[in-house]
C-alpha cells in the first residue's frame, strides 16, 4: 500500500472527518462566546464595578539599558482569569440551556397491575387482620 493511498483511508475515517468538522465549529463558537463575553457582558459588569481594569495593574523593575521601563503585568494575567471564568460561566449557561431543550418530557411510566399471586396475598393478609 503507498503512503498516498494510506494517508487517504485514514483521512477518510468517519472519526477524522468528525474531529475537523468539531474543531471548525468549536472554533466559531468560541468567537460567539467570546464576542458575547467582551462585547455584551464584560461591559455590564464593568459598568456594574466601577470600570475597574484590571490590565493596568503592573510592578515596576525599573528600566532596561535602552529607557523602557519593565514591568510585571500581573493585572493582565488577573484580567485573562477573570475573563475566562466569564467565558466559562457562560458556556455553562449556554450549553445547561441547550441540554433542557435536549432532554424529552419525563413521563411517569404507567403502574402494572399487581399479579394475581400478590392480590391473593393481599387478601389473605386482610382476611388475618380482621377476622370475623
Amino acid at each position: 500500500m503507498s503512503l498516498a493511498s494510506e494517508f487517504k483511508e485514514f483521512a477518510m475515517k468517519g472519526n477524522v472527518v468528525d474531529m475537523a468538522v468539531g474543531v471548525i465549529v468549536g472554533a466559531a463558537f468560541g468567537k460567539i462566546v467570546s464576542s458575547l463575553v467582551a462585547d455584551v457582558v464584560t461591559p455590564v459588569l464593568g459598568k456594574m464595578i466601577g470600570g475597574v481594569n484590571f490590565s493596568d495593574l503592573a510592578i515596576s523593575l525599573g528600566a532596561d539599558p535602552k529607557g523602557v521601563p519593565v514591568l510585571v503585568k500581573y493585572g493582565v494575567f488577573l484580567q485573562s482569569i477573570f475573563d475566562f471564568l466569564v467565558i466559562a460561566f457562560v458556556l455553562f449557561l449556554a450549553l445547561r440551556g441547550i441540554n433542557k431543550l435536549k432532554k424529552p418530557a419525563v413521563v411517569a411510566a404507567p403502574v402494572a397491575p399487581p399479579s394475581r399471586q400478590e392480590v391473593l396475598l393481599e387478601e389473605i393478609r386482610d382476611v388475618l387482620r380482621n377476622p370475623r
